[in-house]
């Protein structure tokens, strides 16, 4: 090669690479992702949390009708034309909630999450809370009549509601025997029962008189001893019943627990009663009642008053214990009516509806 000339030197040609088998980086990537996604769908989708949620539930117009029969029906005593509504408020209650179906009713601003050991305690089947649930609602309807009738001034009567095994009533007195006299005192309430026996102690004798099915009767029974009481245990749980000629049944399916009575009672109070309580308005309410007329706190007020809003209500009766709680979820235009009896919520109504005032949260 002469020097100082430019040259180009022939090469042979490089040998091509063969095609590289498989999946490229990217695709792995993209596949992975795929996977995951999947994988956490699945999870979201199917994977439990230990929280209820919970949401307005189903409202009832204890003055209507359900499944073509009144919700509460009087039997064998004169009712007089209601109007408008007195409606009942509840909570749904939605169990087995999925990841993104917690989330889900969450963002939805209808519903808040709680932790499910709150509503179902450890070893409790749903069964079994189902069927307490279920109990308390029908003694909630019973303190509901008898607490309407009271305040209607009928006759009432003690009865013996419950009885424990291996005291001194068992094998004596039965369900539903009515009590006439504990230790030679008169019964009229259930709070005479306690009274007749403070100066007793386990062992003493004393005397029943009670009525079984109509018979009156009279026993003697020795007094037992209970935990934590230095007096004379008898063993029986009185209870205050309506002593009446006719009969109230209170229809409604799959509802639980104990914060309609006050509405169920108020229902019957406008039934028995000439003109319209709710003076022909849409009413909606809640609160446990005990068979004396007091109004208790219930829980889940601010989805009641979403529902009774949603229902077409414009007066919320709320319990007493549950203003403070009402008065931050109110939606507007809603009326909160304060209710720490029967008699208050009967008063406030009859005001109302004559164009008055009534007390509020």
């Amino acid at each position: 090669m002469t020097e100082g000339t430019d040259t180009v030197v022939d090469q042979a040609p490089p040998t091509p690479k063969p095609p590289r088998r498989g999946l490229t980086r990217r695709t792995w990537t993209l596949v992975i992702s795929l996977a995951v996604v999947l994988v956490l769908g699945l999870l979201g989708g199917f994977a439990r949390v230990p929280y209820v949620a919970l949401g307005p539930g189903p409202t009832y117009d204890t003055l209507g009708q359900v499944n073509g029969g009144d919700v509460v029906a009087i039997e064998g005593q004169e009712t007089f034309p209601t109007g408008g509504r007195l409606t009942m408020t509840t909570v749904s209650l939605t169990d087995d909630v999925s990841l993104f179906g917690a989330l889900g009713l969450w963002v939805s601003g209808r519903y808040a999450l709680a932790p499910r050991e709150e509503f179902f305690r450890p070893g409790e089947s749903e069964q079994q809370v189902r069927d307490q649930n279920v109990k308390a609602f029908q003694d909630s309807q019973t303190s509901a009549e008898v607490a309407a009738l009271r305040y209607l001034d009928y006759p009432m009567k003690v009865v013996a509601a419950e009885i424990t095994n291996d005291t001194a009533a068992a094998g004596v007195l039965q369900p539903d025997d009515r009590l006439l006299e504990v230790n030679g005192k008169q019964v009229v309430t259930a709070d005479d029962v306690r009274p007749a026996l403070e100066t007793t102690k386990p062992g003493d004798r004393v005397q029943l008189t009670f009525e079984h099915e109509g018979e009156r009767k009279t026993a003697t029974v020795t007094l037992g001893r209970a935990d934590g009481r230095e007096t004379g245990f008898l063993g029986v749980l009185p209870l205050d019943r309506a002593d009446v000629p006719f009969d109230i049944k209170i229809s409604l399916n799959d509802v639980g627990g104990p914060s309609a009575g006050m509405m169920f009672a108020l229902s019957i109070v406008d039934k028995l009663t000439p003109g319209e309580l709710n003076g022909g308005q849409s009413v909606a309410g809640t609160g446990e009642i005990n068979d004396k007329g007091e109004v208790g706190r219930i829980g889940g007020i601010q989805f009641k008053l979403v529902a009774a809003a949603e229902g077409g209500a414009t007066t919320f009766l709320v319990p007493a214990g549950n203003c403070d709680e009402a008065r931050q979820h109110a939606p507007e235009g809603m009326r909160l009516v304060k209710v720490e009896k029967l008699d208050d919520a009967v008063r406030a109504l009859e005001s109302l509806a004559a164009g008055g005032d009534a007390p509020t949260c």
